[in-house]
Formats: C-alpha cells, structure tokens, sequence
C-alpha cells in the first residue's frame, strides 16, 4: 500500500478582477438603507423637517407674517444641519461599531477605497434629502400662499440653492470626517454637537470681549464661516475663511482619520 504525499496548493487570486468601485458604492448604500438605524435616522430626517416647516407654517399665517421661499429654506436647514452630519458619522464607524471590518476588509482590501465608496454613497443620500427638504419647502410655500392670500415669492437663484447643497455637504463631510477621527459613533456624534453648538457660542462670547478673538474668529469658528452660504451675499474674504476655517476643522481631522483607518487593528 502506497501513500501519497499531498503538496499545499496556493490559491492564485491575480487574475480575479477587482469589484467595481459603482458596486461598492451601490453596497455601501444598501447598508446604511438596510439597518434599522440608518433606516430611521433618514425617516426621522424627512418627518423632523416637515414638521419644523408646518410650524413654521402655522406660524407665519397666524401671525399674518409676510415670508418667501428663502425662508422655508431656511427653515428646513435646521433639522438637515442636524441630521446629515450623524448620517456621515454613522456610515463611518458602523464598520467598527458592529464588527464587520473584517469581512468588509478582506472582500476589499483597500481600505481607502472602501471609504472613498462610504463618502459617495452618503453623499448621495444627502443630496437626495436635500432636494426632498427643498420640495417640502415648495409645498410649504404654495400653502403659505393658499392660506395667507397674500402672493407667492420664489425669489431664490440658482446660485443660492448651490450654497444650500454647499451648506450641506460640508455639513456632512465634517460629520465623515469626525466619523474617521474617533471610530466610535458615540463619542464622534457627543464631539459633533459639542463643535457645532458648544464652541460657537463661545466663539461669539470670546470675540465680544476680546479684541484678537475678534479678529480670529471667521478663521478658525467653521460655523461662523458657513453663515454667509445662508445670507446669500458671500465675498471672497468669505471664501477665504471658509477655507481657512476647513481646513482646521475638516481637512486636518480626515487625514488623520483616514491614517487611524489605514492603521487600526481590524476585530
């Protein structure tokens, strides 16, 4: 009776084809869509905001106030200002929240191209819940005039519903890049609302004391910095603290998260 020696085989995997990066970005969807909390947190986006334009409504018809389509704008931006960033957080650290960075990472090993497909595909949803929030502002502003009788104003261009869309995607790039930063959802969502309704105020209390904070402050507050995307009349000192002030609080924070993605210790 003969034996035979049986020699391991290496499995050549060189010539399989790389998963499209439209896949990806079609699967990355699907799983921010498919949880139950992702599921929610977009429900909850729509039902919040028109819920804050129907008392905004209510408001102005029974207070015989005189508004326009820019201002249901304005009023649906709240709930999106709040809502977008976590959905950005969220597509972030579910990886990491609920363990799946193991089979994520090995079907792709590249991880940066897995984030690249998770940034597209929230942007994409954030973009789908903008235009919806505008079409609930348009139903909001044929109501007023139904209700009030007084005429309908649309006087809103195409470059301000630019700084909308503008307004909400830094939004969300923030929340995805404090998402990177921490890895945790909850810390990344507490360090969120403390940046976007601790610091500002004290922002404002810094600079009507001090003179230099001043002077600071359109270059290092982001939110100070976003505000002329709502008035509508941005300049290009503007433009510049814009930049400045994204750089420090969105640029510097993703490419460090992007390194603690690149060096974290899969589970």
């Amino acid at each position: 009776m003969t034996s035979q020696t049986l020699e391991p085989r290496a499995l050549d995997l060189s010539g399989t084809p790389a998963i499209p990066f439209g896949r990806l970005v079609s699967v990355e969807t699907r799983k921010m869509v498919d949880t139950r909390a992702g599921r929610w947190l977009l429900i909850s986006t729509g039902l919040v905001t028109a819920l804050v334009l129907v008392i905004q409504l209510w408001v102005v018809v029974a207070q015989d106030l005189h508004v326009s389509f820019s201002d249901f704008m304005i009023g649906m931006n709240t709930p999106m200002g709040i809502f977008l960033p976590v959905l950005g957080i969220m597509s972030v650290t579910q990886e990491f929240g609920q363990r799946t960075a193991l089979t994520t990472f090995t079907q792709v090993p590249s991880r940066l191209t897995v984030y690249a497909a998770k940034f597209v595909a929230t942007l994409a949803l954030a973009v789908a819940a903008v235009v919806i929030g505008l079409l609930l502002a348009s139903v909001a502003n044929v109501l007023y005039g139904a209700l009030s009788g007084n005429d309908v104003t649309w006087a809103v261009g195409v470059g301000d519903i630019g700084r909308y869309f503008l307004l909400h995607v830094l939004g969300l790039a923030t929340g995805f890049a404090f998402g990177t930063l921490f890895l945790n959802t909850a810390v990344a969502i507490v360090v969120y609302f403390v940046y976007s309704f601790v610091l500002p105020p004290l922002f404002g209390i810094g600079a009507a004391l001090v003179g230099w904070i001043n002077d600071l402050q359109p270059w290092v507050d982001f939110s100070a910095a976003q505000e002329p995307l709502v008035d509508g009349g941005v300049s290009g000192s503007d433009w510049a603290h814009l930049a400045v002030a994204g750089v420090i609080w969105l640029v510097l924070p993703l490419v460090v998260g992007l390194w603690r993605v690149l060096r974290a210790e899969i589970k």
